[in-house]
């Protein structure tokens, strides 16, 4: 958050910038608490109105550069075989816009800020291909991801059916992983009439592999955010926990490291 106040005796503009958006105020009064400022500076009156301070252009400028680079980043992968809807869902969750018709994919990526549980974060979606001539490339893929959304078609079994075959992908690349967020998203639950694949029987594989399982519908918007919101909410829990993990290790060895320089006299 950026501040500006005036002073009219001295003709000049004190800016301040914090890293929070919430003012914060010391005893009541209108002083912002001092060690929570990034900078502070002062530029003459008219330079500011007019925008010709350089110093304080480029401040700015590198504040909001900061700001934007802390949110968090949750990279999510879309897999799953060729035609089952995965570019549909995201370019849905995107834009708010179903594209019946389009080239297939061979990889594409996409970026956005949203909304978390109230903290402001950054989704990376990299909507893959499903076609088997890409199988090759999918492992450098698949490293960069931190999330899976695992997805088939319910009007076609073989799409199902092949999700095995890619979850086993995933886990061989993430073998140093313990626990990858991934959820099996059976898309198009708009054709019901033209289902293949049960739900129930979808439900218990899901059950098995300790998933979450969700039918989504990218031409009616159906838990579409919810599976994009949902993943985002296991990768931040991934990451809380093994920052977690880290903190308690080196604080352990801290303990340790002190113990040994210790002598009983």
């Amino acid at each position: 958050m950026e501040m500006t106040c005036s002073s009219g005796l001295l003709d000049r503009v004190l800016i301040w910038s914090f890293h929070n958006s919430e003012m914060l105020y010391l005893h009541g009064t209108t002083m912002p608490l001092v060690s929570w400022c990034l900078f502070c500076f002062s530029v003459s009156r008219s330079d500011w109105l007019s925008g010709t301070s350089s110093v304080a252009n480029r401040t700015m400028a590198a504040s909001k550069g900061k700001n934007q680079s802390s949110l968090a980043l949750h990279k999510v992968i879309m897999v799953g075989s060729g035609g089952v809807g995965k570019s549909a869902l995201t370019l849905q969750f995107m834009y708010d816009e179903f594209v019946e018709d389009y080239e297939p994919t061979k990889a594409d990526s996409y970026r956005k800020k949203v909304v978390l549980d109230g903290e402001e974060v950054q989704i990376d979606i990299l909507d893959t291909a499903g076609q088997e001539d890409y199988a090759a490339i999918r492992d450098n893929y698949f490293r960069s991801g931190e999330g899976f959304l695992l997805v088939f078609s319910i009007t076609e079994h073989e799409s199902f059916t092949a999700t095995a075959e890619f979850r086993e992908q995933i886990l061989r690349v993430k073998a140093e992983e313990d626990k990858i967020p991934l959820l099996v998203v059976g898309n198009k639950s708009d054709l019901e009439e033209r289902r293949q694949v049960p739900v129930e029987e979808a439900r218990s594989k899901a059950e098995e592999w300790g998933v979450q399982y969700v039918e989504t519908s990218a031409k009616t918007r159906a838990n579409v955010d919810k599976v994009f919101f949902d993943l985002m909410r296991e990768i931040r829990a991934k990451k809380m926990s093994e920052n977690k993990d880290k903190n308690g290790k080196k604080s352990g060895k801290n303990k340790k490291s002190f113990k040994e320089r210790c002598c009983l006299l």
